[in-house]
């Protein structure tokens, strides 16, 4: 599984859409033509979420987003806040021909630091650490 990209979440990325990185937009295929692409990652209860992943028309930067009506259930869902952080991984199964592109996403929280390295923990998890 590769890593697309991590992220820690700003306040903008809670209330609005998520920004992508443009370097992220290698990992999808858009239809000839379009800015939007349809994409499903699976987190870590095996829930498959719809994303809705858009480029902007004009301009010379794409400036990728991840739009509101699909990033918000998610947010929801999960709880997240601002300082904590996404994770999205793309894992390609078969052949050129017919290769087909997973992806997974994670919600995580830093629950503390140790040895100055920063822990972070998917969402999902925190009641295990009585948080």
């Amino acid at each position: 599984m590769e890593l697309i990209f991590t992220k820690k979440l700003k306040p903008t990325d809670i209330s609005h859409a998520l920004s992508f990185p443009t370097h992220a937009l290698e990992a999808f295929s858009f239809p000839e033509g379009a800015h939007t692409v349809r994409f499903e990652a699976v987190d870590a209860t095996d829930t498959e979420w719809e994303f809705d992943l858009s480029t902007r028309l004009t301009g010379p930067y794409p400036k990728p987003v991840l739009l509101r009506s699909s990033w918000h259930p998610f947010v929801d869902q999960k709880g997240l806040l601002p300082e904590d952080r996404v994770a999205f991984f793309m894992e390609t199964l078969g052949e050129a021909d017919g290769m087909i592109r997973r992806y997974t996403v994670r919600a995580q929280r830093k629950v503390m630091v140790l040895m100055g390295q920063d822990v972070w923990v998917d969402v999902e998890d925190l009641p295990l650490y009585g948080l």
